[in-house]
């Protein structure tokens, strides 16, 4: 049955970070070339704040809105922007063969854009009406419908940037370590052209960053850092993409995407991933969310429809079976055991680690606040049932991804042509309410799928070419989509033999990422490079 079985159907963990950015001297790199230009920099110097409070200067040479695509779309998209640190605290620094993280903004799956940026992590908004494809004929447009425009950014919040994004944290502590920064921008959902034509739709946000890995691939020798140790990073949907950026490499399924682009005739395998709060697996993401969340009420304190809850909760069991998976312990992960592994596997270490890192009595104040814990012998205990109630009301209604009524931001991404939202499954096409009289999806969306989905590179017929390397982090309070999304993201590299690194935060929120300094230390290990991390 294995994976398309249901297919049919700034401051962050307390860490202050600055960037005082002074400008030395400019020039810029060609945007009509693939060849990078080595002295097409500006100087820069920035104040970062470590995890231990540290302040560190360092001063770095900045290549900004570099075309990473011969033939573009859209330049303001399909550019990135380098950085790379020369001294730090008045010490020279040789970032030659530093790993280089691969930082993506993205948020929604709505554009991001680094051609405003005026240093390291000032990117990832959209660019307004009118900064689009040459000629002037495309722009940041909203979805096509009052609905579809009012979950443009569903995710945003105080964790992220304004698209549901990364916030900067993993750039500026990567910076003041010593590594080399590339900061892709890439095509989004809402983009259309002056014929009303959606041109970032899926697939392209993952065909312009696997464009943007082979330029800098190609330009080995020339681009400061380690091309062969590029490691990927993003949040919500560009956790999405980072990860299948990580399971797709090399796969020839975007041979002939990349080409119209003009993409390098390079490698797109990327080293090791980082992935916050992943929103993938669409296709199977409704029956997931609702076995997870379908028993919360929403904010408003209503239940969602159950009759519709029940049938996707049996989808996901179906589809849960055929993936075959077993979990980081051995366990064969099924829809009957899953809430008790996550229980074991995540989520009552996720809260011992919380309460163990409190003083006696902030303890016991938590503790007596939250009953359904008990606490013994330095170990936090308690059930699937209490710990959904512990969360409280559901973020999404249902379904939560393919909404009956088009207005999920996903059917968005599935847009095409002129047409700026589809249905991509089965059961939410059945159950249309917007007039949509097709019986069948459309004959590209299973494709379009699998492009989207890094579990069909895991599963199956793994790809030998993916990353061996998976940091994987959620909250434990994110409804944004379900808990099972990542664990089985994990469950599959580990499967595998991958490296795997995946645990989730107690008590956070969608986009929470409160081990920045970790994450940093990892690349090191991972990577083999001895640098300025701290041990």
């Amino acid at each position: 049955m294995g994976i398309g079985a249901t297919a049919g159907v700034a401051a962050v963990g307390g860490i202050a970070l600055n960037a005082r950015a002074s400008e030395d001297s400019s020039s810029s790199a060609s945007s009509d070339s693939l060849v990078f230009d080595p002295d097409a920099y500006s100087e820069l110097t920035t104040t970062v704040t470590d995890t231990d409070g540290d302040e560190h200067a360092v001063t770095y040479h900045f290549w900004k809105a570099i075309t990473y695509v011969a033939d573009p779309v859209d330049e303001k998209y399909q550019s990135l922007n380098v950085s790379v640190p020369v001294e730090i605290d008045g010490t020279a620094v040789d970032a030659s063969d530093a790993p280089i993280l691969f930082a993506n903004s993205i948020g929604g799956y709505m554009p991001s854009s680094v051609a405003d940026a005026t240093g390291i992590g000032a990117s990832g908004g959209i660019v307004g009406p009118g900064g689009g494809a040459p000629g002037g004929t495309a722009s940041a447009s909203a979805a096509p419908s009052a609905s579809a425009d009012a979950s443009a950014a569903p995710n945003a919040n105080g964790n992220t940037n304004d698209t549901g994004g990364a916030l900067n944290t993993n750039q500026l502590l990567a910076l003041a370590a010593g590594y080399v920064v590339v900061e892709p921008g890439a095509r989004g959902r809402t983009l259309t052209n002056s014929a009303g034509e959606y041109y970032g739709v899926a697939p392209a946000a993952i065909v312009d960053l696997k464009a943007a890995v082979r330029y800098v691939r190609s330009n080995k020798g020339r681009i400061p850092g380690d091309t062969d140790r590029i490691v990927s990073a993003g949040t919500s949907a560009g956790g999405a993409l980072s990860a299948l950026l990580g399971a797709s490499g090399d796969s020839p399924l975007y041979d002939k995407l990349l080409k119209e682009l003009g993409a390098a005739d390079a490698s797109d395998a990327i080293f090791a991933t980082g992935a916050w709060c992943p929103i993938t697996d669409l296709e199977h993401a409704d029956g997931a969310y609702e076995w997870n969340w379908g028993a919360n009420a929403t904010g408003s304190g209503s239940k969602v429809d159950q009759t519709v809850s029940k049938e996707l909760r049996s989808q996901f069991a179906e589809y849960q079976a055929g993936l075959k998976l077993k979990g980081l312990d051995g366990t064969r992960l099924t829809a009957r055991n899953y809430d008790a592994y996550l229980v074991e596997q995540y989520l009552e270490p996720s809260a011992t680690r919380y309460l163990s890192a409190l003083s006696d009595s902030d303890r016991a104040a938590y503790l007596a606040s939250n009953t359904f814990i008990t606490w013994q012998n330095g170990r936090a205990t308690f059930s699937w049932d209490d710990f959904l109630t512990h969360v409280g009301a559901r973020k999404k209604t249902a379904p939560a991804f393919d909404a009956f009524d088009l207005s999920a931001g996903e059917n968005n991404l599935f847009g095409k042509g002129t047409t700026g939202t589809r249905h991509f499954t089965a059961y939410g096409l059945k159950h249309d309410t917007t007039g949509v009289t097709s019986k069948r999806l459309d004959s590209d969306i299973p494709e379009v799928l699998r492009l989207m989905n890094p579990m069909y590179f895991l599963v199956d017929k793994p790809n030998q070419a993916r990353t061996k390397h998976w940091w994987i982090r959620l909250g434990t309070n994110d409804s944004d989509t379900s808990h099972t999304v990542s664990a089985n993201l994990a469950a599959a590299a580990h499967t595998l033999g991958d490296d795997v690194d995946h645990l989730y935060y107690w008590d956070e929120g969608h986009g929470a990422n409160t081990d920045p300094g970790d994450f940093i230390t990892w690349i090191a290990k991972v990577t083999g490079h001895k640098g300025r991390v701290k041990k």
